[in-house]
């Protein structure tokens, strides 16, 4: 075996977690991941090379996964920071998520039960440093970490305190030759071999063994192996091959849509398990979140038939078996969404399916509601969407995600110069980052009457949809806005940090004019954020004081009517209001009657939404009214891409 031809693996190590360092309000965990440490590998001693230059430590820094157990489909949190200290150990800053396995994984973490980090990394150069008794010392002086993971059972544990996960397999080099000798055909002519077929009883098999690191002076043992022994060998490399397989295709299984293709030609080439593994890593994490969390496979008939109104009946009378029959259909695509999600819900999961389909009105047979023949747009996601004010201006919706995500953004561009004859322009390079989104979970109701959950009409169906895409739109809005960032809400445009421009009115507070409406706009402008999808958002006293407000003697209002009803045109701009901005903010001595003004490239607000909605029926708080409140819980989450995109007057007096 020659030491400048070895063919590796990735590679794991671990280390033990400092659980005392853990910082409980960030969910933020400092840990050493690698040191200098000799590790014993099946191809001699290896010693990650910790000097200056020789990690790299690129896919660390720009927010590479924190996994469980190595497994590229189970990410529980985030690397958000990588060092390297005099010391000559390595160490990253980890920030483990809000989903149900993070939930967990962290818990255990502040417990003392998980305290095993191991890292996976990939060995680009290294060099024979030493050999002693036959055994070979490598300093790998070029590698790139990919991945940090909890582990659970660490390989090396009690010899030295670091090593591998028990995920890595360990191997020797072996050569075979097989001597088979000339068995007679009838025809006289020598058999041909036969690789299914099983030696005869006088073959022999020469199995020489090498331990060294140079074939050279290598210490050989030549012997003959039997039959049996032979045997037993292709019967273990089947077993491998077919644990393997199993495995390349169990990973692929749990996002079949980006890598099943892959596993089927990995398998047919005989690409190694780790091989797969380290392409899986790569695949999920420069693809983009593909929405279909809490999508069952539903027909476009089985989409129509499904009945919140049903649904909600049933969990309010529980003791009705008429009520329980005739929503079988909905509970069970409901414990579908929850095997997809892998989470059990607090009322019923509505699947994505009937969220994104049309509630369309036919004959019975069709899985209609008998006799309308209107067509009603009942996808909850449109309707939510139509009552968005913040997605009337062009916000974008993220639906249906899949675990915490990352949107990228560029902070700051490249620089060009003037340069003379010969000489090279000074470097200049783009500041890119990237802004987090996790979901948190939003909570609103409705409360709606017990015969009306009596009806099976199309039109009581469509209003409940309706009522509970109203009031989580109302929520999802108020914190797109104004949103405070404390933990669990997220942050919206007028608590951004960076804040955003803020052009201000008067010492305590002022009329709005058209001068502060032009002055919105410009500070926008002077940031280079003026493209997209621009406009004006405010508060309907705002919209009332604009539309008696001249921009000057003798020219239009402020507020010009638009093509859609309750939302206008200012300086030529799309503007809406609404009661979800601010009016009691303070200037001063103002007193709390101060209203807000935005004005910005809405389409950089992204709001994202992950899995099924749920929804929760309470028949016992509105009980002695004859109601039932139903509440809707959504995870969700507000991510501002650029604060650059937005300026505000916040001292509005209307």
């Amino acid at each position: 075996m020659n030491p400048q031809t070895l063919k590796l693996k990735p590679q794991e190590r671990f280390i033990t977690l400092d659980r005392a360092a853990v910082d409980v309000a960030s969910r933020t965990v400092p840990l050493a991941f690698a040191s200098e440490t000799p590790v014993e590998r099946y191809w001699g001693i290896e010693i990650l090379d910790l000097s200056p230059g020789a990690m790299r430590t690129g896919r660390l820094a720009a927010g590479a996964p924190l996994l469980c157990d190595h497994d590229p489909c189970c990410q529980v949190g985030i690397v958000e920071r990588v060092s390297l200290g005099t010391d000559r150990v390595a160490r990253a800053e980890v920030r483990f998520g809000k989903s149900e396995r993070a939930e967990a994984e962290y818990q255990d973490v502040l417990d003392g039960i998980r305290t095993n980090v191991s890292v996976g990394y990939i060995i680009h150069a290294m060099v024979l440093e030493s050999e002693t008794d036959g055994v070979c010392t490598y300093r790998v002086t070029d590698w790139e970490p990919y991945e940090i993971s909890m582990v659970s059972i660490p390989a090396d544990y009690q010899k030295s305190g670091i090593g591998r996960s028990e995920t890595t397999w360990k191997e020797q080099e072996i050569t075979i030759t097989i001597k088979t000798s000339e068995v007679e055909q009838e025809d006289g002519a020598p058999a041909e071999p036969s690789g299914d077929a099983e030696p005869a009883a006088d073959t022999e098999t020469a199995i020489t063994l090498e331990n060294s690191c140079d074939p050279n002076h290598s210490a050989k043992e030549t012997r003959v192996m039997t039959t049996e022994e032979r045997a037993a060998i292709v019967t273990a490399a089947k077993k491998d091959a077919q644990f393997e397989t199993r495995e390349i295709l169990a990973i692929a299984g749990k996002r079949p849509e980006i890598l099943m293709d892959a596993a089927r030609e990995f398998i047919t080439t005989g690409k190694s398990l780790d091989e797969f593994r380290t392409f899986a890593m790569e695949r999920l994490f420069t693809t983009a979140p593909v929405n279909v969390s809490s999508e069952i496979g539903l027909s476009a008939r089985e989409a129509r038939s499904f009945s919140i109104l049903r649904a909600v009946n049933a969990l309010a009378n529980p003791g009705d078996r008429a009520a329980q029959e005739g929503a079988k259909f909905e509970f069970e695509c409901s414990r579908a969404v929850s095997d997809v999600l892998r989470k059990s819900p607090q009322g019923f999961f509505v699947p994505m399916d009937v969220q994104k389909r049309d509630l369309t009105v036919g004959v019975n047979a069709d899985g209609g509601f008998s006799k309308q023949t209107t067509v009603l747009g009942g996808a909850f996601i449109e309707l939510l969407r139509n009552k968005m004010y913040l997605q009337q201006l062009g916000a974008t919706i993220l639906s249906g995600l899949v675990g915490d995500i990352a949107i990228p953004k560029q902070s700051g561009g490249a620089t060009a110069y003037w340069v003379a004859e010969n000489a090279a322009p000074t470097e200049s390079q783009q500041i890119l980052g990237q802004i987090a989104m996790a979901p948190k979970t939003i909570g609103a109701f409705t409360d709606i009457g017990r015969k009306l959950l009596l009806q099976s009409s199309i039109d009581v169906e469509a209003m409940v949809r309706n009522d509970l895409a109203t009031v989580l739109a109302v929520e999802l809005d108020r914190v797109g806005i104004n949103g405070t960032g404390i933990a669990p809400q997220p942050r919206g445009i007028l608590n951004q940090s960076p804040t955003v421009t803020i052009v201000a009115g008067g010492t305590n507070g002022l009329a709005p004019t058209w001068a502060n409406a032009v002055a919105l706009e410009t500070a926008v402008a002077v940031g280079n954020a003026d493209v997209g999808t621009l406009g004006y958002l405010t508060t309907t006293k705002v919209r009332g004081a604009f539309k008696g407000t001249q921009k000057a003697t003798n020219l239009p209002f402020i507020w010009e009517n638009g093509a859609t009803p309750g939302e206008g045109i200012v300086n030529g701009y799309r503007a809406v209001a609404t009661n979800n901005v601010p009016s009691n903010l303070v200037k001063n001595a103002s007193g709390a009657i101060c209203s807000a003004i935005i004005f910005g490239n809405f389409a950089d607000v992204i709001f994202g939404l992950w899995g099924g909605l749920d929804i929760l029926v309470d028949p016992y708080t509105g009980s002695s009214a004859g109601t039932v409140r139903v509440r809707v819980l959504q995870d969700a989450d507000v991510a501002i891409r650029r604060a650059e995109s937005f300026a505000a007057m916040v001292d509005a007096l209307a």
